[in-house]
């Protein structure tokens, strides 16, 4: 009899522990999470058990930082000098920014402001493993520039592109970046408002850029902010702030943007976007002077408003300034600043013509333009 019992004893422990590692093979926190076919980790439908007692949505985000973590990077810029006393040539930081990983071909996307002015650049990916970065191309009317490491493939993990023409007010967001040098650092918000027009460091407009609360402060310019799902939406930019930290109001360039630019970025180095060929007095001193739309200050020699006749703005023999034409409509469509035009033409190709609508002398007149590619 003991033999028997001893023997069922065994059994029943045999048969338990079976069914308990099938339970735990079955069980949603050990969930694997899987990848998709660019080899990004997906976000799990379920998602794994981090902390015990942590909530679904804590779960989600924490999900989604772990994926979209190794497509940032931290950029460094510096300058070289030579010293005035003894002609040594120095480098010297200047400052640093955000990126994100494009693809694997090694191009690297940030801000035009970032990199501005900087003899040398590094990028330090994700396992903080540091490369010099070349400049591929930039667009200082987008505030974007590509950059180019030579890193291995298998440390390139592009980053998931989304969509920005569908954003939606109270959507939630997430901005990955390195604010005040503190790396891989991950901030959460909403989309606070659409369609907001801001200005570049450089001075250009741009148009559609997504407003948001999460917390953007200096060093996230250039990094990503981030949908719901993980996918690129926006590239962080600029912050509305007295103190210059994050006071809740940050601004992203649409992927929209993002999208069609990079790609000429990194064929032609630059955005082939049409061009008047006219040099316009700024918007401060088109005010100032109460006029009533862009001023032409000057007109590029066998440009296109050179070709169609407009005037420059010019002294007599007695040195009295002459005016000259003020663009006051394209294709009919009002025009009251130089921002207005740029952004105006961006709904052309070179090669399009398009009527401008001057005034001369004080006489309205209706002039032919066609466009050509920015040179």
């Amino acid at each position: 009899m003991r033999i028997l019992l001893a023997a069922l004893l065994l059994v029943g422990a045999f048969f338990a522990g079976a069914a308990w590692r099938n339970k735990d093979n079955n069980d949603p926190a050990t969930e694997v999470v899987a990848k998709d076919k660019r080899g990004h980790r997906s976000l799990p439908t379920r998602a794994a058990s981090y902390r015990e007692g942590s909530t679904p949505e804590e779960e989600h985000t924490i999900a989604l930082f772990e994926r979209a973590a190794p497509s940032v990077c931290y950029i460094t810029t510096s300058v070289v000098r030579r010293d005035f006393w003894s002609r040594n040539v120095m480098e010297i930081p200047q400052g640093s920014g955000s990126g994100f990983v494009w693809d694997r071909s090694g191009h690297i996307i940030t801000n035009y402001h970032v990199i501005q002015g900087a003899s040398k650049a590094q990028v330090t990916l994700a396992d903080r493993s540091t490369w010099d970065a070349e400049l591929v191309g930039s667009a200082p009317e987008k505030d974007l520039a590509v950059l180019k490491i030579k890193a291995p493939t298998n440390k390139m993990i592009p980053i998931p592109v989304g969509t920005s023409e569908d954003l939606r007010v109270g959507q939630a967001v997430y901005a990955i970046g390195n604010p005040f040098g503190l790396d891989q650092t991950l901030t959460t918000g909403i989309v606070s408002a659409l369609g907001r027009e801001i200005q570049t460091e450089s001075g250009f407009p741009v148009r559609d850029a997504i407003q948001t609360d999460a917390a953007i402060n200096p060093g996230n310019s250039g990094g990503p902010l981030l949908d719901s799902s993980g996918r690129l939406i926006g590239v962080n930019t600029a912050i509305y702030s007295p103190s210059g930290a994050s006071a809740g109001i940050g601004f992203s360039i649409p992927v929209a943007v993002v999208r069609w630019a990079v790609p000429e970025l990194i064929k032609y180095g630059k955005i082939k976007r049409p061009s008047l060929g006219v040099e316009l007095l700024e918007t401060s001193d088109v005010k100032r002077n109460e006029l009533e739309g862009p001023l032409v200050m000057d007109v590029t020699r066998g440009g296109p408003a050179a070709s169609a006749g407009l005037r420059a703005t010019r002294r007599d023999e007695y040195g009295r300034i002459i005016l000259g034409d003020i663009i006051v409509a394209m294709n009919n469509k009002r025009i009251n600043t130089k921002e207005e035009l740029i952004l105006e033409l961006e709904n052309y190709q070179a090669g399009d013509e398009v009527t401008l609508t001057l005034l001369r002398e004080q006489r309205e007149v209706k002039v032919k333009v066609r466009l050509a590619e920015t040179k």
